[in-house]
């Protein structure tokens, strides 16, 4: 590169957010919506194996035939596997849930990340520009870090 010129970068920017009694609220709601689709799912899962099950049996001339067996087995192992999946899912959100719950007031979290773009050039310090930050209390920024 010659001096004066610069190159247009794509980078990630942390998007920190101040804990605040609205922030608190929505970070409940969400979490709260992820456990009622959760439970949804898993009733959904249960209620559809079972149809399956049902089905196949209904379809065999004889339902205690091993192959029949077989695959009612098979269906059950996926329904197995596909529920751990979906509580460990729900695990999750409830360990999230009791974060929010004993984060304090006015501290500091990490909510997500958003990219941008931003120029360097010879003589940069590439790390710096690479660590850019947005901080925001209820939706609105209140401060930018590292942006340039």
């Amino acid at each position: 590169m010659a001096d004066g010129s610069s190159l247009r970068i794509k980078r990630t920017v942390t998007v920190r957010a101040v804990v605040t009694p609205r922030w608190k609220e929505e970070a409940e709601r969400e979490l709260s919506n992820a456990l009622s689709n959760s439970d949804a799912q898993l009733a959904a899962l249960e209620q559809e194996g079972q149809q399956v099950i049902d089905q196949i049996r209904r379809q065999s001339a004889n339902p205690l035939d091993p192959r029949v067996q077989d695959q009612v087995a098979s269906v059950q192992q996926q329904v197995a596997a596909k529920r751990a999946e979906l509580e460990e899912q729900k695990r999750q959100v409830l360990d999230q849930q009791r974060q929010v719950r004993e984060l304090e007031m006015e501290s500091i979290v990490e909510q997500g990340q958003i990219e941008s773009f931003t120029d360097v050039q010879v003589g940069d310090n590439l790390v710096e520009k690479l660590q850019a930050a947005v901080l925001v209390r209820d939706g609105v920024i209140e401060a930018l870090e590292g942006v340039s």
